[in-house]
């Protein structure tokens, strides 16, 4: 039987306020996905706060997703990886603020766009208003939108992980209830596959694979591939740091690390900053960096920490 997205977070017992929430970034979604099939691929001659240089796609989709959540009027403040300020939702200046905080990457991958590769758009969702200080722990959902030959998304509350796939009439239904990741990777995804050349225990470690004769899945994007470990059901994604340039790793614990261990978790799977657990680090900006693996088995999690 068809079930609908608001359908299935009524059914999951997720309050109102969020449900509507999740339900107005759904819709942001529809719209990136149409405009990522008529839109602009080109520069938007502006760059990001990290010094990236922007697609006219980027600009877009950030744009698509907070003017989808301000006018909820369920959100107090929102941050984008695009952009160096939060933004307050108009209504907190008259004294009727929502009750949430949203963090987003609107095209993570978006570099991948003109090669027609799968890209996706990172949520994460806090109650509350403020995001400073927060730890992965208190998120009270987190979802991911995937572009590929199907549009889906991918979302948990806490209660299992679940996806629904964008159909032709707009609505997005579900296609796969309570994922599982289960302890046997044999696919592996090494971001910074470079890093290899600076740490002689990640080289190791990717021999090890090889000769162990692991499938090499990777994409070059964060979404699509923690999307094929979540959808395959194992698998392990790397993230490490890279000497002086990246010491710290490059994906960021609010955009990327936290609400992505949030779903890993809830697919019973290992997510592991090379560190400490997501869920004890206070995010002490929005650009704090980590290194980063996830659906980390057992086996492999012992030999990551010797």
């Amino acid at each position: 039987m068809l079930k609908l997205l608001d359908t299935h977070l009524y059914e999951s017992k997720a309050p109102d306020s969020l449900r509507h929430l999740i339900n107005y970034i759904a819709r942001a979604g529809k719209y990136i996905n149409y405009s990522l099939q008529m839109g602009d691929l080109g520069k938007a001659g502006s760059q990001n706060f990290s010094g990236e240089d922007q697609l006219a796609l980027d600009v877009l989709a950030d744009q698509t997703i907070m003017e989808n959540i301000m006018v909820c009027r369920l959100v107090s403040a929102a941050v984008s990886e695009e952009q160096d300020d939060v933004a307050v939702c108009p209504s907190c200046k008259t004294g009727t603020c929502g009750e949430y905080v949203v963090a987003f990457d609107p095209l993570d991958g978006s570099s991948l766009v003109d090669a027609n590769l799968a890209i996706g758009t990172i949520m994460t969702i806090y109650k509350g208003n403020e995001f400073l200080g927060r730890t992965g722990r208190e998120q009270v959902a987190a979802l991911y939108m995937l572009y590929g030959p199907r549009t889906t998304l991918v979302y948990t509350i806490g209660s299992g992980v679940h996806e629904f796939t964008l159909n032709d009439v707009g609505e997005f239904t579900l296609t796969r209830e309570n994922l599982v990741v289960r302890d046997d990777a044999t696919h592996f995804a090494p971001g910074n596959l470079r890093a290899v050349k600076d740490d002689a225990k990640y080289r190791k470690v990717m021999e090890r694979w090889m000769d162990e004769q692991y499938t090499l899945r990777y994409s070059g994007g964060m979404t699509p591939d923690v999307n094929h470990i979540l959808l395959k059901g194992q698998g392990i994604f790397t993230y490490p740091p890279q000497g002086d340039k990246y010491p710290n790793g490059k994906l960021r614990l609010l955009f990327e690390c936290n609400p992505f261990a949030f779903l890993m978790e809830q697919a019973g799977a290992l997510p592991w900053p090379a560190i400490s657990p997501c869920w004890t680090l206070k995010s002490p900006n929005s650009t704090n960096v980590r290194p980063f693996t996830l659906a980390v088995s057992m086996r492999w999690r012992r030999w990551f920490r010797n």
